[in-house]
């Protein structure tokens, strides 16, 4: 039996947060701690009128403040903490975790707020600390990052001596009916679509300008569709992991209602992440538009179709050269019916709960701060079976060009 402190409360906590509830054999007690105490009573509600065991607290919290952090661990005394809150947020966790000698988990890596860029450096930077305090950082415990890098390590245990080239698509087929959301945190969403592009090959990154390169793909289940090639934080440890890797791409499906919104907001300014003056105050347009669009908390009711996130490896196996596929398609509404949530969120926050469940249970046990596909997949994978997204396989997949 374990407890778990989770840090947010927007739609990929609450998926987390009612997974961990359904798997009590392992999560006993749950503390949901956010700023927005009400968000954190509302996700405690919606678990206890379906049914659970595990005991459920909720707590206010500004995880910018790393005191704040290490109170609120030190009063719970969890076994691990589940970082679900922003980007912004994670470094002055993972010091709140060492300062109390607790296993840390994260979605996505550190971004600074004034600057739209996404690296695993600054966390990095934490192993020797944390393997001095015999504790594990998890890093990159979502989708993607996080099920792409355990795929990659399923691939490589049993279906490759070597893979040379990987594309990891993620394909949105949902429509939520608005002329425009985005289906995550917007600020986190439009700095990362508006930021530039980059591949990994022989050696080294390239960076390409936003949403210069183009591919359609016919993705099972959902069919053709529009897919742009973008810098994903997956890459950066996937090149430092993968045995033989020539290249890697990361691409993601947008409709062109989508890009011309987008493409109009970048034009007036409303992206951007300067300060400006307003009526005396200083604000951040991006922020401003974030607050003026949809809750993507809110989609799940409006939200119909289905998601296609998966790897493609080419590589080769005694001497022989092999192409497998391996995805997982999510249904938004069916997600809505067990959770509350659209397939977005789901998508990342089942994986959240696993990862944290492989570390409370000393599954996965290597002291420092490691990325997903560092450890052994096979149980990650029987999860993902278990807890509601199955993977499929296919060894003659199409092929990116």
């Amino acid at each position: 039996m374990s407890k778990i402190l989770l840090i947010g409360a927007g739609g990929v906590a609450s998926v987390a947060a009612h997974k961990c509830c359904q798997n009590s054999e392992v999560f006993n007690e749950l503390c949901i701690a956010s700023r927005t105490l009400s968000k954190c009573d509302a996700i405690k509600a919606s678990i206890e009128k379906k049914g659970t065991s595990t005991k459920i607290t909720t707590a206010q919290l500004d995880a910018d403040n790393t005191k704040e952090v290490v109170a609120i661990i030190e009063k719970f005394n969890p076994d691990v903490v589940l970082n679900l809150a922003l980007p912004y947020q994670d470094l002055t966790i993972m010091e709140a975790c060492l300062k109390t000698g607790k296993n840390y988990v994260d979605t996505a890596n550190y971004e600074p707020k004034d600057t739209a860029k996404f690296e695993y450096k600054w966390q990095w930077e934490f192993n020797d600390r944390f393997e001095k305090a015999g504790i594990t950082a998890l890093l990159g415990s979502g989708f993607d990052p996080g099920v792409t890098g355990v795929f990659s390590a399923y691939a490589m245990k049993h279906y490759f001596d070597e893979i040379n080239y990987l594309d990891i698509l993620d394909a949105n087929a949902g429509d939520h009916g608005y002329p425009f959301a985005t289906n995550f945190n917007p600020e986190i969403n439009i700095r990362e679509v508006t930021a530039k592009g980059s591949y990994f090959e022989n050696g080294k990154f390239i960076e390409t300008e936003p949403m210069e390169i183009k591919r359609v793909y016919d993705f099972p289940e959902i069919g053709k569709k529009d897919m742009y090639l973008l810098h994903h934080e997956e890459i950066e440890s996937l090149a430092k992991n993968i045995k033989g890797i020539k290249r890697i791409r990361f691409f993601m499906t947008f409709s062109e209602r989508y890009l011309t919104h987008l493409k109009v907001l970048e034009n007036v300014g409303m992206t951007s992440i300067e300060p400006i003056d307003f009526e005396g105050k200083k604000i951040v347009p991006l922020q401003f538009l974030k607050a003026v669009l949809p809750d993507p908390a809110s989609l799940g009711p409006r939200t119909k179709g289905k998601t296609n996130i998966g790897c493609i490896f080419t590589g080769k196996k005694d001497g022989k050269n092999l192409n497998y596929y391996v995805y997982n398609v999510c249904d938004h509404q069916e997600c809505y019916k067990e959770v509350g949530s659209q397939a977005i969120s789901y998508t990342t926050g089942v994986p959240a709960m696993i990862g944290a469940m492989m570390l409370a249970t000393k599954i996965w046990n290597k002291p420092g701060v490691h990325n997903i596909e560092e450890f052994d997949p096979d149980p990650f994978m029987e999860n993902l079976n278990k807890f509601g997204l199955p993977f499929k396989e296919s060894f003659k997949p199409e092929l990116v060009d």
